[in-house]
């Protein structure tokens, strides 16, 4: 059986639905069981347990011979980082004594040790928990997620302006969550040799300009980009409620995002899921019902 941590989550639950159109037995590990009735009406087992339980979730992870681990994101009210790195601690501390034959970690490109650089220090220290641990470890490194722009879609739809930190024409690597969460499930099912850094991609890089016209044809309308200044990239976050500690970490891994060329590294493992089309599913999905 495939434990899938986050199996609620965009990435998880792309894994777990690649999982189970090839045959394979899937076990959903979420909080509340209650919530995950179509999981188990798709066919797949769901297992309640809390990462701030290490017992719960180390059983969770001894009900399969491979599990997907995710580090969920934390309230961006309180202080990300210390909260991020508590829960990677947790997930590593589960591993010790789960029996578990190859687990696959999903990571983010540009993953480094720092201090106060959001995900990419945190699921570094991820990653280099699993290399000292007996399991064999596949590490997926994900690009900008596409789905990162969802958030925008009512500013956009409403104002015909997509607001981003990034200059317009950076070429940015991008993935779409069904393209991580196959490229997830290929590493689960391959052997226990396949193990190790993988980049992830999608079929093509995307400037922040690609993203609005994207939005522009799936929205027939005009969308334009409007460039927050780097020196208010911090207000920005605070204004959108971010605690003092999160603004912080989310604007220094930004900047450090932004100054290194979002690079991955060579020869990325690429999907297929376009950003026009990732786009247009996206507006498709959410738009207003008619009466």
């Amino acid at each position: 059986m495939y434990v899938i941590m986050g199996g609620t989550g965009h990435i998880g639950s792309a894994t777990a639905t690649e999982l189970l159109k090839r045959g394979e037995a899937v076990a959903i590990v979420t909080r509340h069981a209650a919530g995950a009735a179509d999981w188990r009406a798709r066919g797949a087992e769901v297992i309640e347990a809390d990462i701030e339980d290490v017992p719960s979730l180390r059983f969770a992870l001894q009900r399969g011979k491979r599990a997907l681990l995710l580090n969920p994101p934390a309230d961006t009210t309180k202080d990300t980082d210390t909260v991020e790195r508590h829960t990677v601690a947790n997930i590593l501390a589960a591993l010790d004594g789960s029996e578990l034959e190859k687990v696959v970690a999903v990571s983010t490109g540009g993953a480094q040790p720092g201090i106060r650089i959001g995900d990419l220090n945190v699921l570094w220290e991820l990653e280099e928990g699993l290399r000292r641990q007996k399991i064999p470890s596949a590490i997926n490194r994900g690009a900008y997620y596409m789905n990162n722009w969802d958030g925008f879609l009512d500013v956009v739809r409403r104002d015909g302006v997509l607001p981003t930190m990034f200059p317009a024409d950076l070429e940015i690597p991008m993935v779409a969550p069904r393209d991580l969460g196959r490229a997830a499930a290929e590493r689960l099912l391959s052997s226990v040799e396949d193990a190790g850094i993988r980049h992830i991609e999608g079929p093509e890089r995307y400037s922040p300009a690609d993203v609005a016209e994207a939005f522009s044809h799936a929205l027939g309308r005009p969308v334009e980009l409007s460039i927050v200044p780097r020196e208010k990239w911090k207000d920005t976050f605070l204004q959108l409620g971010f605690s003092d500690a999160a603004a912080t970490s989310y604007t220094r891994m930004t900047e450090v995002s932004v100054d290194s060329g979002f690079d991955l590294g060579d020869a990325p493992w690429q999907g297929s899921t376009s950003l026009t089309t990732y786009i247009h599913e996206l507006v498709a999905r959410s738009a207003p019902r008619q009466p």
